[in-house]
């Protein structure tokens, strides 16, 4: 099957056929399902230790899921697995797609320049911050509630009042005794962001989203595409970056691009990250935007505050976008979709 996942050919290439919107989608989507539900429980560990501010519960990511497994049992790695599931899908289909679709757009004569590439990034960045903001909104606040619980015991050993938190905390049950967190769920905690900040509280952080996943994109999508370009191109090549490749070629071109990119917005993860949590621990900042996240990180916990969770990140975000592009250039839209027409 030629002119796969994102090929920009023109009339030169017999013939141009583009794989349809709705392959795209599905490609996308089953890319998202099976990466997310291999790499959720470092995810998890990435959240936890990002939160961490004064009190540390965990010193690394074994030892946040090795207590994560202690305390709340195995599926406790998996909480808030179900909304990224279930949101992965249009995520990951948007971002695929709309990649694909601008490169196709911006292209000349069957070439894309670097800027081209760059744009293109930009875009897709920017379409998918609609659906990856709510849905890691309420992520964040699944995920963190054991750290939440298990800082309890450790907390109390500190001294010094805690600063005043601008944000109202979220209305879940007091984490009072470590051990198993509250079963909040996403549906609680949506309807409860709903009744008292509106559309609104589900669309917290959004331009930290967007200042993280544009720049994430800008760096990925070139990089991917590069890097695909140095091995050999499946049957029917006519030498455009972005065209059929063995999968292994694919996966490995999504794994290093993934964790170059994962790796250079972590600061801008970390920030994200801070800003979205509604429930803070005893002693840790709350924040009022961007600008003053990134000033009141800077004057407590130094610089190297901006690189945590950095190897969870590159550890979820490399074998996420391998197997996403090796399920989008295998074709398993293109087929579904022949199969069903």
């Amino acid at each position: 099957m030629a002119c796969v996942g994102g090929c920009v050919c023109t009339s030169v290439c017999f013939p141009p056929v583009f794989p349809s919107l709705p392959a795209k989608l599905i490609n996308g989507g089953v890319a998202g399902l099976v990466g997310v539900t291999c790499v959720f429980p470092i995810d998890l560990a990435k959240t936890r230790l990002q939160n961490q501010q004064g009190a540390k519960v965990y010193t690394g990511m074994l030892d946040c899921l090795t207590k994560t497994i202690k305390t709340e049992g195995f599926f406790g790695c998996y909480r808030g697995a179900a909304v990224n599931l279930t949101l992965v899908t249009p995520e990951k289909a948007i971002k695929l797609a709309a990649n694909d679709i601008f490169r196709q757009k911006l292209s000349k004569d069957g070439k894309l320049p670097l800027w081209g590439e760059v744009l293109a990034g930009c875009g897709a960045g920017t379409c998918q911050v609609v659906v990856t903001t709510p849905m890691e909104m309420l992520k964040i606040q699944l995920q963190d509630a054991g750290r939440l619980a298990a800082q309890k015991p450790v907390s109390t050993a500190t001294s010094g009042p805690a600063p005043s938190l601008t944000a109202p905390p979220l209305a879940v049950p007091p984490l009072a005794q470590p051990g198993p967190a509250p079963r909040a769920s996403a549906t609680s905690i949506t309807l409860e962001l709903l009744r008292t900040r509106g559309l609104a509280g589900l669309y917290r952080g959004a331009g930290a989203t967007l200042v993280r996943d544009v720049p994430f994109s800008m760096i990925y999508f070139p990089l991917f595409a590069n890097l695909n370009a140095l091995g050999p191109k499946g049957a029917g090549s006519h030498g455009d970056r972005q065209e059929k490749a063995p999968f292994l070629q694919s996966f490995t071109a999504g794994c290093a691009a993934g964790s170059v990119a994962a790796v250079a917005v972590t600061p801008l993860d970390v920030i994200k990250t801070r800003l979205q949590t509604l429930q803070k621990g005893e002693g840790e900042d709350s924040y009022k935007g961007i600008l003053d996240c990134t000033r009141r990180i800077l004057k407590r916990e130094g610089p190297a505050a901006f690189l945590k969770g950095a190897a969870c990140r590159a550890l979820v975000i490399a074998p996420l976008f391998g197997i996403a592009q090796g399920v989008y250039f295998l074709g398993v839209g293109e087929t579904l979709v022949g199969m069903m027409g």
